[in-house]
């Protein structure tokens, strides 16, 4: 019998703010699949570990992910992290691979879930809250109303015409190049707030463009509002 994969959302950041269902599965599978080099340094491990204190009493697989553009290097990364699973899978043992946020939203595990379901194995997806829903929740503020859209954007790439779109716009991931971002933001007046490590130990939050650094962590994320009137 064939195992099968989960791929988990673990939240954003705070510990009480992963599911029962997540938590569920992670009880039940005997296999951890941990993006990174060390799970034991992966934030998504630690996470979990704060809700569940026995998960080191599960065999637990380090997953490398690199943290790169160069498109040949993420697909060995990824081509090589399934098959890594895909051994798990065939001894008819479950896997849960733990992913921050929402497994669906920008997110590395989905490359892996490709991979495994063209094998043919069965596999799940068990959503996560996504880091805009709580950094707008920890704002104690309302993200989108009536008949506002929702941009989500990746700000390490180019948010020149993202910008443009009417609309509350979320900046994801904007980390080394936020002195960039925040000069664009300056120069059309907008509306932001920023957390950084959202329901972490280290969270920070910055409450207007001013406040915010000139470079910031990996996990940042910024709201922009329009202007009222």
């Amino acid at each position: 019998m064939e195992g099968k994969l989960y791929g988990i959302g673990v939240g954003p950041g705070d510990p009480e703010l992963l599911t029962l269902k997540a938590l569920r599965i992670v009880k039940e599978s005997p296999i951890i699949a941990v993006p990174g080099e060390v799970p034991q340094e992966s934030v998504a491990y630690k996470i979990v570990k704060g809700a569940y204190p026995q998960l080191d009493e599960k065999e637990l697989v380090a997953v490398p992910m690199p943290m790169t553009k160069d498109k040949k290097k993420l697909v060995e990364s990824h081509e090589k992290g399934a098959a890594m699973i895909a051994e798990f899978l065939k001894q008819g043992k479950q896997v849960a691979f733990l992913t921050l946020g929402d497994p669906t939203v920008y997110s590395t595990y989905i490359y892996i879930h490709k991979r495994i379901e063209s094998m043919g194995y069965p596999l799940e997806i068990i959503s996560g809250i996504p880091s805009f829903c709580a950094v707008s929740a920890r704002l104690n503020m309302g993200l989108v109303e009536k008949a506002e859209p929702l941009h989500v954007i990746p700000a390490s790439y180019g948010i020149e015409e993202a910008l443009d779109m009417s609309g509350v716009k979320v900046l994801m991931k904007a980390g080394k190049t936020m002195g960039k971002v925040r000069e664009k933001l300056e120069a059309r007046g907008a509306i932001c707030k920023m957390i950084e490590n959202c329901g972490m130990e280290d969270e920070k939050v910055y409450n207007s463009l001013q406040e915010m650094p000139d470079q910031a962590g990996y996990y940042s994320l910024i709201i922009v509002k329009e202007q009222e009137g």
